[in-house]
């Protein structure tokens, strides 16, 4: 034990630089983003999650929105627990036929106006999960998409853009 101590004083921590996306272009964005939906919504953004049946490389970028780097609440940009609360429902992965009744629950819990972002390849088409015996298809399949943000998985920059694309064309 006293040796783990001692090797752990003397080497540095292991950790990873932060993205090298410039930190005044997410501020821009988001700020716009968050005007954005005051404008169309009169309040924030209120974001609700769905993983209709993803690897999870989708979510990590989506998480990293909420992590110290990206920090979205500073924006006024919320993810919430229920869909009650909801704006957006960003959906991520092909809809499994486990979760199409689920999805579709959601989506009608969800209070207009609502608006559905399907996010990663996945989630547009079924990616490489397209053809699987348990997967129902992508998202707009299920329910109505407004919006697809590609990639595999979409960056934390491009989920915001996509955000920001989606709020510019519902005010005009």
């Amino acid at each position: 034990m006293r040796r783990l101590l001692f090797e752990g004083m003397a080497h540095r921590p292991l950790t990873e630089n932060g993205p090298d996306t410039d930190d005044e272009q997410i501020r821009e964005i988001a700020g716009r983003l968050h005007k954005a939906a005051r404008r169309q919504l009169g309040h924030s953004l209120s974001i609700r999650m769905v993983d209709a049946g993803s690897c999870n490389g989708c979510e990590l970028e989506i998480q990293a929105l909420g992590n110290a780097f990206y920090d979205l609440e500073r924006f006024g940009l919320r993810f919430v627990a229920s869909p009650r609360h909801a704006d957006v429902l960003l959906v991520t992965g092909p809809v499994t036929k486990n979760m199409r009744e689920a999805l579709e629950r959601t989506y009608a819990a969800t209070p207009s106006p609502k608006w559905v972002v399907a996010a990663g390849d996945c989630a547009f088409n079924g990616g490489l999960f397209a053809g699987s015996y348990a997967v129902a298809g992508g998202v707009g399949e299920v329910v109505p998409v407004d919006l697809h943000i590609r990639g595999c998985p979409p960056s934390p920059v491009e989920l915001l853009r996509g955000l920001l694309t989606l709020m510019q064309a519902q005010s005009g």
